[in-house]
């Protein structure tokens, strides 16, 4: 059998729906206990990217176009690392069925050959055993058998058969699979989508989804997205002190200026300290600064005034969301963030464009293409602050009108470092080469919860208990969420420590963040300075930076 364009703009539509019917099932196969289950969900979305195009197709449709509208969709569709590598899986079948009006066998198995080498190349350090091994053995165990002419819907079905060997393997590839008695979740979900394609190239009818409307996605926003928060403070009052001979230690100024505004950040260098703050009296900051050096780079912004200009502009981004604005300026920033601490912390270091997202909930290629688009800069920084979201954002290089750098940020702790050490006099390559050192700078410490029982990295976890993350590592195990905070700061903490920033998060009342932070304060060295923010984000009691 050949596959024309009809066929294979069904057979997707019928894979969509088939992982739209199994993805809790595969999100069930992340071994990970903290909340992360999100594999099936990510490539079901990544692929359903597609379904409103593919509706509208015409039946006269080549297999080259078909395949072509599938992958440009589900490029710009992609989310978490499952998605990107399964939308670059039909980039290569769209590559091997370019100008094609019918698809045999042997140009079947050739383009999948495509998206095999595609795949690999998107990982910098391929890891066997996942989605990467099931569909290069598929394709591998399958090549000899695809001949010219030869039936489409035969090799499709060796070449499933082919990757359920491979999947049923994976726990022997990777030992945390096997230690959890689950196959490899990216690998499961290519299968699904595959099988549901194969049931209508083989003659069966499209099948159908079990839910009429997909899930929600996290949306990109301007700076102004999430404005409407109450301002305490008037003024925001940024500027640089050259440190003169003998100056105090910065501990005293970050003091002084928790004492007249919040949202103090306070960096000290060598030679220089970095002040951010917010107050009703930028003059008091001006001068108490005075007193540790000469001051430089001073920037005073009228927060009321700048706030009502931002809803106004917002009103108008949401008019016209996916039109690019001119670049104005240099440099700027999108940032990836969840909760509105954390949002707003990340708008007043400077980042011009938030997507709303984060850990269970990753923004797609086209989230980040919108957020860049948005920020009028020549040169755009990106900062995922997640490592399940660095690919889908990489993906959107290629497609920005403008220039675009993605720092390897892994956590929101990294990526305020990173914006932190942005230097406006500096050049595009300096900024990169100092963010990017930033970035290894600062400990990031989270505390959460598992979702399942579990027995991950040597320790066994049960469901419901306080997880203690290490830079993404699992540490420890806790009953107590309070005890849990002090042990792992205590743990991040080494004598080269200066500050501390604890951010709590939205199932943290303030008395409980005060009581946590007033019992930190009693375990760690005065020499410390420790900040606590209500960041309100989802998913981890509290969010720890170390530097």
């Amino acid at each position: 059998m050949m596959i024309s364009g009809k066929l294979f703009r069904d057979a997707v539509i019928s894979g969509a729906n088939n992982i739209s019917n199994n993805r809790l099932a595969v999100d069930e196969l992340n071994v990970f206990p903290v909340p992360d289950g999100d594999t099936g969900t990510n490539m079901y979305m990544t692929v359903s990217n597609a379904l409103a195009e593919l509706k509208q197709a015409s039946d006269a449709i080549t297999v080259a176009d078909a395949a072509k509208l599938t992958a440009s969709a589900m490029l710009r569709g992609a989310r978490g690392n499952s998605g990107v590598i399964l939308s670059l899986i039909f980039r290569g079948l769209s590559k091997g069925l370019a100008g094609q009006t019918e698809a045999d066998a042997k140009l079947l198995s050739d383009a999948f050959k495509l998206g095999v080498d595609a795949a690999y190349k998107s990982v910098m350090k391929p890891t066997e055993g996942t989605i990467l091994t099931v569909v290069r053995e598929a394709w591998e165990n399958t090549k000899g058998m695809a001949k010219p002419g030869g039936d489409s819907a035969e090799f499709l079905r060796a070449f499933i058969a082919e990757g359920e060997k491979s999947l049923e393997k994976t726990p022997e590839l990777l030992p945390a699979l096997k230690k959890a008695g689950v196959v490899d979740a990216g690998g499961k979900g290519l299968l699904v989508i595959l099988e549901g394609m194969l049931e209508v190239i083989s003659g069966g009818s499209v099948i159908r989804s079990h839910e009429e409307t997909k899930p929600s996605a996290p949306a990109a926003v301007a700076a102004a997205g999430a404005a409407e928060e109450e301002i305490h403070f008037g003024y925001c009052t940024e500027f640089i002190v050259n440190k003169q001979q003998g100056a105090k230690d910065a501990t005293a100024l970050r003091a002084f200026l928790e004492t007249i505004g919040d949202c103090v950040v306070v960096v000290d260098d060598d030679d220089i300290i970095k002040v951010h703050v917010h107050s009703d009296h930028p003059g008091k900051a001006i001068e108490e600064g005075l007193k540790f050096g000469s001051l430089t780079r001073i920037k005073i912004e009228n927060m009321r005034e700048q706030h009502n200009n931002l809803i106004k502009a917002d009103e108008t981004v949401q008019k016209n969301r996916r039109v690019p604005v001119e670049p104005e300026k240099e440099f700027g920033f999108v940032a990836v963030a969840a909760g509105p601490g954390v949002e707003s912390l990340f708008r007043d270091l400077g980042a011009d464009s938030i997507v709303r997202g984060g850990q269970t909930m990753n923004p797609s290629t086209e989230d980040i293409l919108e957020a860049i688009g948005q920020t009028p800069a020549h040169n755009v920084f990106v900062l995922p602050n997640n490592k399940n979201i660095i690919m889908a954002a990489e993906q959107a290089v290629a497609l920005a009108d403008r220039n675009v750098c993605v720092l390897q940020s892994r956590t929101i702790p990294q990526g305020i470092s990173a914006l932190m050490s942005f230097d406006p006099g500096a050049d595009f390559v300096t900024n990169r080469s100092n963010m990017t050192e930033a970035l290894g700078r600062v400990q990031s410490g989270q505390i959460t919860y598992a979702v399942r029982d579990s027995e991950y990295d040597g320790h066994k976890i049960k469901q419901g208990e306080i997880l203690a993350m290490d830079n993404g590592r699992i540490v420890f195990t806790e009953k107590d969420v309070t005890k849990a905070l002090t042990k792992l700061t205590k743990r991040l903490v080494s004598g080269s420590s200066s500050y501390i920033t604890v951010i709590y998060g939205s199932d943290v009342t303030d008395e409980a963040a005060n009581a946590a932070y007033e019992q930190l304060r009693a375990r760690i060295s005065d020499n410390i300075d420790i900040n606590l923010v209500n960041g309100g984000q989802p998913v981890y009691y509290y969010i720890i930076s170390v530097e």
